[in-house]
């Protein structure tokens, strides 16, 4: 079978609010592990990014045709929704403290990005530390430093100023510096803002 030529983001999203279930699996397929990954990066916790991607991608069903390209990219689109969806799954879990043994038990659980990088002992502090980061300086930290994304991007995805987002970034990592300094034993509770 010949494959078709890539269709872009906007023309799948107009299928799909059609109807067309080859468009939503192209898109879901393009997209998923994106979201996936974010979900994770901002949770923990694989049961959450799970929820939060099929939330996501039945959400982008039911309001496809309400996507405007004008107003910001898919990727844009879909991390603005998973970061809603995150926020309220981690509101529902406060207050949320990660020790040592719920991150390893969740690393070695999840097949995720980190997968074999978990093992190192520098990564597993650092990713605690990521976790006990506050919602608002964790998703920077996901978006810019995990995902790669510019400031601009962010700045689209959360809806916000660049400016905010660069200060945001400068407070996380001044918090994740000082956390990676903390004790080996040390617990990892919500960092103070």
């Amino acid at each position: 079978m010949l494959e078709s030529p890539s269709r872009s983001d906007g023309d799948l999203l107009r299928l799909l609010s059609g109807g067309d279930e080859t468009a939503f699996l192209e898109f879901y397929r393009r997209h998923q592990g994106m979201v996936y990954r974010f979900a994770l990066q901002m949770s923990g916790k694989t049961e959450i990014a799970e929820e939060v991607t099929q939330d996501v991608f039945l959400t982008v069903m039911k309001t496809a045709k309400r996507y405007d390209a004008e107003r910001g990219s898919a990727a844009a689109y879909l991390y603005g929704m998973a970061r809603n969806i995150v926020l309220r799954a981690l509101e529902k879990e406060r207050p949320y403290t990660a020790t040592r043994d719920d991150i390893t038990a969740d690393a070695a659980a999840a097949n995720d990005t980190f997968g074999e990088l978990a093992q190192s002992e520098t990564l597993e502090i650092l990713r605690r530390a990521v976790l006990a980061l506050p919602p608002g300086y964790r998703e920077v930290v996901v978006l810019c430093d995990l995902e790669e994304r510019d400031y601009a991007e962010a700045a689209e995805i959360l809806g916000c100023a660049i400016g905010t987002v660069r200060s945001r970034l400068h407070r996380a990592r001044a918090l994740l510096a000082e956390k990676m300094r903390a004790p080996k034993g040390a617990r990892y509770d919500r960092c103070a803002v």
